[in-house]
Order: structure tokens, then sequence, then C-alpha cells
């Protein structure tokens, strides 16, 4: 059964240095540190790639590691972002790595989306489920 979760949460972009830079390549690596807060109430960490153009185009990957509770079930599970603009339209793709769920949070999948409002405030929408037990 699908469940879903919904909140705002706050991220902090650390530069990191790229360890693989070409030239006007225009990779950047950042950490990646989040708080959410509503029905997941959890830390993350992870890292970001990215790179742009000054024409409103570029795209990013990402990992992170979620650590906390999900409706009152504790536990961990990680995230994999991809994601592009394109003339300035977004395209993003945040799911759960099967697998990667710990504790309660065992046996999670799901996805994640991200909305960012003027001025910048940024919340959550997880629409997630549980696979049965073998």
């Amino acid at each position: 059964m699908k469940q879903h979760a919904s909140g705002p949460f706050d991220v902090k972009l650390g530069a990191l240095e790229p360890y693989n830079q070409d030239e006007g390549a225009g990779i950047a690596r950042r950490s990646l540190d989040k708080r959410f807060h509503g029905d997941l109430d959890a830390t993350s960490r992870g890292e970001m790639l990215s790179v742009g153009t000054a024409r409103d185009n570029g795209g990013y990957v990402a990992i992170e590691r979620v650590t906390g509770t999900l409706h009152g079930r504790s536990g961990s599970f990680a995230l994999q972002h991809n994601a592009t603009m394109t003339r300035g339209v977004p395209y993003l793709n945040i799911m759960v790595v099967p697998g990667t769920g710990s504790g309660e949070l065992s046996g999670l999948s799901g996805s994640m989306k991200i909305d960012i409002a003027p001025g910048g405030a940024h919340s959550y929408t997880f629409d997630y489920a549980f696979e049965p037990a073998l």
C-alpha cells in the first residue's frame, strides 16, 4: 500500500574539491546536508556533482543517506537524485535506492518530489511503500 509523507526541509550545500576537473568543464562537487521536518523527521548527508551553463541548462546527480523517523518508524535509507534543467524547465527524479532501508525502514521503496518556493523555502512530498517480508 502506497503511503504519503510531506513537510518542509532545510538544506545546506558546501563546496568540495573536484577530483577530475578539466578546464572549462564546469563540474562542481558539493556536500549536501539536510534537516527534514514533518512526516519525515530526519537528517541526511550526501554528495552532489553538478554541471551548468549560462543559458539555464544543467544537471546534477547526488546520493544522500537519510537517518531518522518516517511516520514514527525509525531507521535509515539512501536517496539517489538525477536532475536536469533544459532552458529553465526542470526534470527531477529522486528515488529510494533499493535495499538500503534499515531498522524499521527495511524494505522501503518510493520516490520524492521537491518544491522550492519563491524566496527559497524547500518542501518535499514522499510517496513510499514497504516490500512484504520474505
